[in-house]
């Protein structure tokens, strides 16, 4: 028995401690989708996956940090078509296909003060599965171009 007890202590000392974390696998905070760029940076970004989601984005924000942004998911592939109206701040816009690969993107779209809806539109030339918007000068300063892939796994 005497034998025992020190294997039985350093057992549970072993299980007090995390061994098995991967390096650069940080937990996202509550509600946000962890995205990998090429650099090793990681955005974490709000979901819009439903109509309403996706319809509103990122407008009347005053703010987006630069490790945030917004992730738009979508059903089927199609050239989808993005504007800045109601957006308070200007933004990146990057279209993936669905390899998350980057087929286009839009740097620092200003933002539109019209009142109606004669704001300009934004598309890409290939179909998306997704769109990832930016804070405005981000992609620019990590380094994302066409055909940079980035990584992230959807609810």
């Amino acid at each position: 028995m005497q034998r025992q007890r020190p294997l039985a202590l350093l057992f549970i000392l072993l299980l007090s401690f995390p061994c098995c974390t991967q390096a650069g696998n940080d937990q996202a905070p509550p509600g946000l989708i962890p995205i990998t760029l090429p650099g090793g940076t990681i955005i974490y970004a709000e979901l819009a996956d439903t109509p309403k989601e996706r319809a509103e984005g990122l407008m009347y924000r005053e703010h987006l940090g630069p490790d945030r942004g917004m992730l738009f998911t979508f059903s089927q592939a199609q050239a989808w078509v993005f504007w800045m109206k109601n957006t308070k701040i200007p933004l990146d816009i990057i279209w993936m296909d669905g390899k998350k690969q980057i087929i286009h993107m839009e740097q620092n779209v200003p933002i539109c003060t019209k009142t109606d809806d004669s704001c300009p539109q934004y598309r890409p030339n290939d179909e998306a599965l997704y769109v990832l918007e930016l804070a405005g000068g981000r992609a620019e300063s990590l380094k994302l171009q066409r055909g940079s892939k980035l990584q992230f796994r959807v609810p």
